[in-house]
């Protein structure tokens, strides 16, 4: 498998040969579904909470007469079947929305992402990627130079002045190899990579 290596103008310069193993593999929806489905539920805070007609604060007096009013038989206001009344299953804090996913699944979900970006043209390499200033009208005309709108940049190392200056872009999202996820490879129209981003990326996903 190759890939297009960029300059900073984002010109195609040469092609970098990348391991098919982690940038040629076929694409399985089936196994990208389920691997974005388990990031997306292990990232839940599970601390949703609904009370039950003994919780909610009602009073507990009988609210009209049991027979005479043509009306159904009702006890207390709390009642489930009563508009602000309580839960009959509600949702506790405590609930657990973790999925189970392997190693292997889920390198392999991700190796498919890659694989699918490389075919579509939407993965580029590029020597290096760094800043003089943390300043974000820097990155975004250096961005913008290299003719990206919306862009995932992935390097081995986040250094200060990148981590500062992409705080205030919500089009440009930069992040380390070891912090990468299959959400934002999908999310992002364009995913850059450094050269040592991408051979970091064949030694952890092999």
């Amino acid at each position: 498998m190759e890939l297009n290596l960029i300059d900073q103008q984002g010109q195609s310069t040469a092609k970098v040969a990348a391991t098919d193993e982690v940038f040629g593999r076929d694409y399985n929806e089936a196994l990208i579904h389920q691997v974005v489905t388990a990031y997306l539920a292990n990232h839940r805070s599970g601390t949703r909470a609904q009370k039950d007609r003994g919780e909610v604060r009602h009073s507990t007096k009988k609210p009209f007469n049991q027979k005479g009013t043509g009306r159904a038989r009702a006890g207390m206001v709390s009642s489930p079947l009563w508009r602000g009344g309580g839960k009959i299953f509600p949702n506790r804090p405590d609930e657990n929305f973790s999925h189970k996913l392997n190693k292997k699944m889920y390198r392999a979900g991700v190796c498919s992402i890659l694989s699918q970006l490389a075919r579509e043209g939407r993965l580029a390499v590029v020597d290096s990627f760094t800043l003089e200033a943390p300043k974000t009208k820097l990155l975004s005309q250096k961005v913008k130079s290299m003719g990206y709108d919306n862009v995932l940049i992935i390097t081995d190392t986040v250094d200060e002045n990148l981590l500062l200056s992409s705080r205030n872009l919500t089009n440009v999202n930069i992040v380390a190899v070891t912090h990468v996820d299959p959400v934002s490879l999908i999310r992002c129209a364009n995913v850059l990579l450094t050269k040592n981003a991408m051979a970091k990326f064949e030694e952890l996903l092999k």
